[in-house]
C-alpha cells in the first residue's frame, strides 16, 4: 500500500493507528476568571530530563477558534499534567467530554482537585502524578491542504512534582507497573502499561 498523505481517501485514523501507543497528557488548567478545565491529550510526550521539559499537541476543534485548554495556557501561562492511569480510566475518557465553555470536568467526572504550590493550576488528587508546568512556547502550524485544521503544540518547563509514594519502591524509583499509565492507540483503543523488560546499552570494545 502506498498513499500520500494530500490524497483524498488518505485518513487520519490510519495515522493514529501506527504512531502508537502515544501516553496520555491529562491536562489541567484554569482560565482568567479562576475557573477549572481538564482534558486529556493523545499526542502527549517528555522532551528532556536537564531541563525537564514536556509537550501535547492539539487540532482546532471543528466548533470554535481553539480548545478551553489551549486557550487556558495561552492566557495564564501554565498547566498541570496529570498522568491518566487504569485505575482512572473512566474519568479520563468522561473529561475528553464536549462540554459547554466553563463546564467543571472535575465536578463533571467526579474528581477530587489537589493544591498545586508553582502554579495555580489544580492537579487531579488521585493520579499517582502530577507535573507542574510553566509554558515555554506554543508553536501554531496552519492547514496547508483542504479538510486540515490548525495544529498547536505547547512545550512546557515542569517546575515542579508531586508524586503517590504509594508508587515509589524502595530504590525511590516510580513503579510504572503498579500505576499502569494508559497510552492511546487507534480509534477508541487504549493500553494499559503491562510487561515490561530491561536491556543495558551496549558497550562496544576499542580499537
Amino acid at each position: 500500500m502506498y498513499i500520500e498523505t494530500s490524497d483524498p481517501t488518505y485518513k487520519t485514523s490510519l495515522f493514529n493507528a501506527i504512531v502508537a501507543p502515544r501516553p496520555i497528557g491529562w491536562i489541567s488548567t484554569l482560565d482568567e476568571t479562576g475557573a477549572p478545565n481538564l482534558a486529556p491529550f493523545s499526542y502527549f510526550n517528555g522532551m528532556s530530563a536537564t531541563p525537564p521539559m514536556v509537550m501535547f499537541a492539539c487540532n482546532q476543534p471543528a466548533d470554535r477558534d481553539e480548545k478551553d485548554t489551549l486557550n487556558n495556557v495561552r492566557r495564564t501561562g501554565e498547566f498541570v499534567a496529570n498522568l491518566a492511569t487504569y485505575a482512572l480510566r473512566e474519568e479520563m475518557n468522561g473529561s475528553s467530554a464536549t462540554v459547554p465553555h466553563g463546564v467543571d470536568e472535575f465536578e463533571l467526572v467526579g474528581l477530587a482537585k489537589g493544591a498545586s504550590r508553582c502554579v495555580k493550576a489544580p492537579r487531579v488528587a488521585a493520579s499517582p502524578v502530577a507535573m507542574e508546568c510553566r509554558l515555554l512556547r506554543v508553536i501554531d502550524f496552519e492547514p496547508e491542504a483542504a479538510g486540515e485544521r490548525r495544529s498547536s503544540v505547547v512545550f512546557g518547563r515542569v517546575l515542579a512534582l508531586h508524586i503517590d509514594d504509594a508508587y515509589l519502591d524502595e530504590a525511590g524509583r516510580f513503579n510504572m507497573l503498579k500505576a499502569r499509565p494508559l497510552a492511546r492507540l487507534g480509534g477508541f483503543t487504549y493500553l494499559a502499561v503491562g510487561d515490561v523488560f530491561e536491556m543495558g546499552r551496549p558497550k562496544v570494545a576499542a580499537g
